[in-house]
């Protein structure tokens, strides 16, 4: 009897260790393909941008993973707006190398006389419409050319635009916690090969929203900047667990900077203009009217000349270097605010008085400047170049990713030092 309990038992164990040298192959195998998963990655773009984040943010408080791109990469010491100063122009211009007169979005808001419709912020069914949006969006480029995107918030990247999507992409919710926008792109890049996303984008409302609450270099502003900077940490440590910290290629931008208001630095257009003679598309830094049928020449000559501080524009007259005369959604007059200037009406300014900090002024004043940092295999390493426009972002992202351009306002020779190649 304990013959054959002895020889059962060592039976069991040769069938136990067969079966685990069997498993183990496989095991092997699957270990290896989740690796070659994970570290086989196409050139791979992640675009970032932190809403209202002036270039020199990052110098005013500790943001050691900033700092970690940026001494991996290459910074610029400021990455020029273009005009309006504004966030949808801007981050549609960062997609598709496009200045605002030649893509459409000319302003967070705006009227189109051929769709006898208005475009706002707020303006779901406008946001969503594809026939807004001229040029072509990377993600476009990107699909149309068989590569993958995946979009967690980006102005324009709800709508269709020439009859195209991102593969994955979110309808704008601001409820949604900044950190699972973080994890939903980390789980995107552990998709498998064939379904994994080349270019991934991430949109972020901070700082711009408490800047403007709170002044451009409050206490809560600069605490929104240390609120960014956790989650670049955020991403980074998901990317270092994954082993593809150094096959991914990050991009950190921002639409615009922020400057501080003044109550004495404003000018009340109806103390000037009888406002049942234009129509008010927009106020601000820049000022969109549409004066009645014929009555242009006495709506303009009311209010140019009239303060030190605001220029009103016949369109055609508007400086050249602000690329803003050429589309139908500029309004026949604009004016433009110098800098901590602002438009508005008596009974607003009565009723509730100013935001502490804005944007949309000239690109030349340095306080609308937004940043650029840029680390992985396609960049150049601890390198700190001059400022130049955002609208080369686009060739940059299309010549990281292998994709040929789109017809664009940029042009990549100008900004190849950036490059690793």
């Amino acid at each position: 009897m304990t013959r054959v309990l002895q020889h059962r038992s060592a039976g069991y164990i040769w069938g136990v260790v067969a079966s685990l040298l069997a498993v183990l192959p496989a095991a092997a195998c699957s270990q290896e393909s989740i690796i070659g998963a994970s570290t086989s990655l196409e050139p791979t773009v992640i675009l970032i941008s932190f809403d209202g984040f002036r270039w020199d943010y990052i110098e005013m408080v500790s943001t050691p993973n900033f700092d970690r791109l940026v001494n991996s990469g290459v910074r610029a010491r400021s990455l020029i707006p273009s005009f309006p100063t504004k966030t949808f122009p801007n981050h549609y211009t960062i997609v598709t190398g496009l200045y605002p007169e030649h893509h459409g979005i000319v302003a967070n808001t705006m009227w189109d006389p051929v769709f006898n419709a208005s475009y706002s912020l707020g303006n779901r069914d406008a946001v969503q419409d594809g026939r807004w949006y001229g040029g072509e969006p990377i993600w476009v480029t990107a699909e149309n050319q068989g590569q993958i995107s995946a979009i967690f918030f980006w102005p324009g990247s709800e709508a269709p635009i020439q009859g195209v999507r991102p593969t994955h992409w979110r309808i704008y919710d601001g409820t949604i916690p900044n950190t699972a926008r973080i994890d939903q792109t980390l789980e995107w890049l552990r998709l498998p090969p064939e379904e994994r996303p080349t270019f991934l984008a991430i949109y972020f409302s901070q700082p711009n929203d408490v800047a403007h609450e709170h002044g451009a270099e409050s206490p809560e502003a600069l605490a929104a900047v240390s609120e960014m900077d956790e989650l670049v940490g955020q991403l980074l440590s998901g990317l270092d667990a994954d082993g593809v910290s150094g096959d991914v290629n990050i991009i950190l931008t921002s639409d615009h900077g922020m400057v501080d208001l003044s109550p004495d630095r404003v000018f009340l257009i109806d103390d000037y203009l009888d406002l049942s003679t234009v129509d008010i598309v927009d106020m601000g830094p820049v000022t969109a009217l549409i004066p009645h049928d014929g009555r242009e020449t006495e709506v303009y000559e009311s209010l140019a000349g009239k303060s030190s501080g605001v220029t009103f524009y016949w369109k055609e007259e508007i400086p050249q270097r602000l690329h803003y005369s050429n589309h139908r959604r500029i309004t026949p007059i604009v004016g433009i605010a110098d800098e901590t200037w602002t438009v508005t009406t008596r009974p607003r300014f009565e009723a509730r008085g100013l935001r502490a900090a804005d944007h949309g002024y000239d690109p030349a004043f340095l306080s609308q400047h937004a940043i650029f940092v840029a680390s992985g295999p396609a960049f150049k390493s601890g390198v700190v170049v001059e400022p130049f426009e955002n609208v080369e972002i686009y060739n940059i992202m299309a010549h990281v990713l292998g994709l040929t351009a789109a017809a664009n306002d940029g042009d990549l020779q100008r900004v190849r030092h950036v490059l690793a190649d």
